[in-house]
């Protein structure tokens, strides 16, 4: 199933490829409750949602999703955690030589049609969208076994990591953690309607021009690594949306009026603008296949 918000914080299942179905009334107290804990509640409960999401779908009439202005699928998660190198893109690179590491991301995610701002930061030599696979926690968990990992997984959703290239790797709020630097969507899949998270197609755009293309595959720590190893520090929440890492070869700039794209096999395809507040640079520069800029920090990531 795939599950959307759209035009005034309204929730949606995706009938067809082109119809939506608007299953808000069924949720109950959805205004008082606000957008955010909307969304964990049908999360959490999802069980029983479903079996009325479902009978809408059947009986109900849907309206065409390109009349629909489509919102982030997660407003504001309790948290939003995104890997460091997590994929094998160059032969140096293995899972014994990569450790699990994890960065916090802005949780106010950004929306479909929304638009990435790009202060200007003198010491930012290049900002690159990273696109990722990002999975969508189900339910709360504390150490979580590798075995059980999966079953805690809610669903996944198309994701970039917004990258500013060239400030000091470890002092991430510039760097990646500012906002609008979490874009996802279009919605939110199901765990079911994904049988391999681990061999989905990855492509992304920028400006049209045609950026990354790679299978999941690559990734080093797969999901239940990544679960378990993230459960053993922090509490995971229904709604928590965690990015899995980029395959970094096809990276390249993004500057002002550039369009974002991410399409992801079997989760559906995004966009999204850029706007900066001054000029950028227009570095061309690929973590891990060349030397970073003088004074460059983030070559890993």
């Amino acid at each position: 199933m795939k599950i959307l918000r759209f035009n005034d914080d309204r929730i949606g299942v995706l009938k067809t490829d082109s119809d939506v179905v608007d299953v808000s009334g069924i949720i109950q107290y959805r205004v008082e409750k606000g957008p955010q804990r909307v969304m964990e509640e049908v999360i959490a409960n999802f069980d029983d949602y479903r079996k009325e999401f479902d009978r809408l779908c059947r009986e109900g009439s849907g309206f065409p999703l390109s009349v629909a202005k489509l919102l982030a699928p997660i407003p504001r998660p309790s948290k939003c955690l995104a890997a460091f190198v997590n994929y094998l893109d160059s032969p140096e690179r293995t899972p014994d030589t990569l450790p699990i590491e994890f960065f916090y991301k802005a949780p106010e995610l950004l929306g479909p049609e929304g638009a990435v701002e790009l202060p200007d930061i003198p010491a930012v030599v290049v900002t690159q969208p990273e696109a990722e696979l990002a999975f969508v926690m189900g339910s709360c968990g504390r150490n979580v076994s590798e075995a059980d990992a999966m079953d805690a997984v809610f669903g996944y959703v198309p994701f970039f990591d917004i990258s500013n290239r060239g400030m000091v790797r470890r002092t991430q709020f510039l760097p990646k953690g500012q906002g609008s630097h979490s874009p996802c969507g279009p919605w939110i899949t199901t765990a079911d309607e994904v049988p391999d998270p681990h061999d989905l197609t990855v492509k992304s755009w920028v400006g049209g021009e045609a950026r990354q293309d790679y299978n999941t595959r690559h990734m080093a720590h797969k999901i239940p690594e990544l679960v378990s190893w993230l459960s053993r520090f922090v509490q995971l929440q229904p709604g928590d949306v965690i990015a899995t890492g980029t395959y970094h070869v096809g990276l390249g700039p993004m500057n002002n009026g550039d369009t974002l794209e991410i399409d992801i096999e079997k989760l559906g395809k995004a966009r999204f603008t850029v706007r900066a507040d001054g000029p950028r640079k227009d570095v061309e520069w690929m973590p891990g296949k060349s030397q970073p800029p003088a004074g460059g920090g983030m070559s890993r990531v």
